[in-house]
């Protein structure tokens, strides 16, 4: 189905017309053999950007995570500690068990849904009675996805630094959409980056880009990773092709990101001033709106009916409905999706009367 706007998510948005000019006139190589330039570019200037010594580009941010995390984990049976919401701890946790047995310690403190210091003492706590549990990492997000974009404030993840120093632990950071993070904040990437060992982050959500992925982190550790995606299947050849796209995306695509959010709080707002108690306004402060529809009385599914017959793309989240601006939403496009919450909110009005 084609929506009039959809919002479903950051990841529907199509190649601009510079990304498709780039993939067209790309230079390739092999991939798997490492002399793919265009990769080899996309993958310098990803490492250069996030302060890391080096970067592995991937098919998707699951496979980047699943490496990523792999190359902490010493032994099955081991865990991951990760707030009880965190993507790696729900989305991908069967992934993770399929692909090299690892299991996760989670727990939660913050209700934006992000790791917090304290958080992360509790979950490295040692297993001092039965000497079983061995915790090998610690996993963190940035944004939250499943909080609805909220945003882990960098002076709190270096709190959870301080922990996992002292526990001798290290941190991989899910930073699929950390630039809506910086963003939002006005700080450099940096100011998480260099607080975790490995870091993970999306071409093709808030940056527009078709496809990918990359992994970032110390250059061994990265030789490592390249080795792991190798045996997993992820070796591609040509892939320049979508790498000219991940190199417009990382250039023209962090910038306007700002207007995504902009775009984001005009569509929550709008929606709570329809339906109070429906859009916790604290957590609009990404490119993502949870609307909470239990709280005001509605069916999610007859909502998301709804939003879909007039053409407004929308997903099912715990609670309620879940929308996602991005470069192909503009201000027509939200102005039509809130015309659509206003009719639904009116009906609402008259079954309620």
């Amino acid at each position: 189905m084609r929506y009039r706007v959809d919002l479903r998510s950051d990841t529907v948005s199509s190649p601009s017309a510079a990304m498709r000019a780039a993939m067209a006139a790309a230079e390739v190589g092999d991939a798997w053999y490492g002399d793919d330039p265009t990769v080899n570019r996309l993958q310098e200037r990803a490492a250069e950007l996030t302060g890391m010594e080096a970067a592995l580009y991937v098919a998707t941010g699951t496979m980047a995570n699943q490496i990523g995390m792999r190359l902490h984990i010493s032994g099955q049976g081991h865990l991951v500690a990760a707030e009880v919401g965190a993507h790696v701890a729900t989305t991908e946790i069967m992934t993770s068990a399929s692909l090299a047995g690892m299991s996760f310690r989670t727990g939660t403190d913050h209700a934006h849904g992000y790791m917090t210091k304290a958080l992360a003492d509790r979950l490295l706590e040692p297993d001092d009675y039965f000497d079983v549990e061995v915790v090998d990492l610690l996993a963190v997000e940035n944004t939250v996805g499943g909080s609805g974009g909220t945003i882990l404030p960098s002076v709190e993840l270096g709190g959870v630094r301080a922990i996992t120093n002292a526990a001798g632990v290290p941190i991989h950071m899910d930073g699929a959409r950390v630039w809506n993070a910086a963003a939002a904040t006005g700080e450099p990437v940096t100011a998480w980056t260099a607080q975790v060992d490995t870091m993970m982050f999306c071409l093709s959500k808030g940056l527009g880009a078709p496809i990918g992925s990359m992994l970032c982190g110390p250059a061994e550790l990265i030789r490592e990773a390249r080795r792991i995606w190798i045996l997993s299947g992820g070796a591609w050849r040509q892939a320049g092709l979508m790498a000219a796209a991940g190199l417009v995306a990382l250039e023209t695509g962090r910038e306007r990101l700002v207007d995504d959010h902009a775009r984001a709080r005009r569509i929550g707002e709008a929606v709570e001033a329809l339906l109070p108690g429906s859009v916790a306004l604290d957590r609009v402060v990404t490119n993502m709106v949870f609307v909470d529809t239990d709280a005001v009385g509605l069916r999610t599914g007859e909502v998301l009916d709804r939003l879909a017959a007039a053409g407004v793309g929308a997903v099912p989240v715990p609670r309620g409905v879940r929308m996602v601006t991005h470069v192909d939403v503009d201000d027509e496009g939200i102005g039509i999706a809130i015309d659509v919450w206003r009719s639904i909110a009116a009906d609402a009005a008259k079954e309620a009367s």
